[in-house]
């Protein structure tokens, strides 16, 4: 027997992966647009949260992450439901639900946020007007609620901006208390992509950075310059 074989029999079940992560989900009905950001010790973060759709919300799925849930949340969404009912859709639907963390906002801008009982501490959410924020393993409730004051803080800044402004100040708050490493943000808008091609005004991600969030704010500057004050 080969040492691959024998190390692959004594290796156990696989690791879940947990997206331990803090992110917003947010519309800005003046621009008609949606947007998700998020960040954490976690590979390639923007590969596994955030969905979004021009018309129909925004979705982040998070903790021991089904990405699935993310495009049917959408879906949901863009058949008409709001983000509460589309939310108890998708809870009916996972057996593992109480592992998640969801946020969803809907067409009118109405968010939700759910942390199931089995989520790694600190874990929780809230909601403000037209958007939601959450995190898990995190340092503690200062995170989500500093998110939630720089979102509000900047109403007339691009929805991008004001996104970036929630991570930057969840990690000042101590963020997720493992440590760095990705970071992600996203928003549609209707025929914003290249040409008029799809809806994704913004699709930008750091995979893999020792401070992903800065990096984040670089690159998002090198596509929309950031507004002063």
């Amino acid at each position: 027997m080969t040492a691959l074989l024998l190390a692959l029999l004594h290796a156990g079940p696989p690791v879940p992966d947990v997206a331990a992560t803090f992110s917003i989900v947010a519309h800005d009905p003046a621009t008609k647009e949606w947007g998700v950001a998020v960040a954490s010790k976690y590979l390639a973060v923007g590969s596994a949260v955030p969905f979004a759709r021009a018309g129909a919300g925004a979705v982040a799925t998070q903790a021991r992450v089904n990405a699935s849930l993310g495009p049917k949340g959408v879906e949901l969404m863009a058949a008409g439901k709001t983000a509460s009912e589309a939310l108890e859709v998708l809870k009916k639907s996972d057996p593992g639900i109480e592992s998640r963390q969801l946020a969803l906002i809907d067409a009118k801008g109405d968010p939700v946020t759910f942390t199931g009982k089995e989520c790694l501490a600190w874990a929780g959410g809230k909601t403000g007007k037209h958007f939601a924020v959450q995190g898990n393993i995190l340092a503690g409730a200062a995170v989500v609620d500093e998110m939630a004051k720089a979102f509000e803080a900047h109403p007339k800044w691009p929805l991008a901006w004001r996104l970036q402004a929630a991570l930057e100040a969840a990690e000042a708050a101590g963020g997720d208390k493992r440590g760095r490493q990705s970071a992600a943000v996203v928003v549609v808008r209707e025929r914003a992509g290249p040409n008029g091609s799809n809806d994704r005004l913004i699709d930008l991600r750091v995979d893999d950075h020792e401070a992903p969030v800065k990096e984040l704010a670089r690159i998002l500057g090198l596509r929309l310059r950031k507004p002063k004050g």
